[in-house]
């Protein structure tokens, strides 16, 4: 049973900064992308950051010149930092990755549970 469990979050002041964690757990093979997204309450689900097996990333445009991300495939761990944060950043952050399972060949999306993150003003 594959998990993802996430970490950090809570309530923030407007300007200052949240951590996020992530860490996969299970018969995992392989994993090809690990992020972020996030939804705030009657908005649909939307890409925050994704970092691929690769390194590479691609962030959103809301948050592009605030974020910082890091991967450990190793620990299979996918982390990020969001600075000057903004009353439009609260919202349920959910982990996701791209994984592959025991002898399966290919990829599945995994969710974590979310962790909400809310930003007063």
């Amino acid at each position: 049973q594959v998990q993802l469990m996430e970490s950090g979050g809570g309530l923030v002041q407007a300007g200052g900064s949240l951590s996020l964690s992530c860490e996969a757990s299970g018969d995992i093979v392989d994993i090809r992308d690990m992020g972020w997204y996030r939804q705030a309450i009657g908005k649909q689900r939307e890409l925050v950051a994704i970092v691929a097996s690769g390194g590479a990333t691609n962030f959103a445009d809301f948050v592009k010149g605030r974020i910082a991300t890091s991967r450990d495939d190793a620990k299979r761990t996918v982390s990020l930092q969001l600075t000057s944060l903004k009353p439009a950043d609260t919202a349920v952050y959910y982990c996701y990755a791209s994984l592959r399972l025991g002898p399966s060949s290919r990829f599945d999306n995994y969710w974590g549970q979310g962790t909400q993150v809310t930003v007063s003003s």
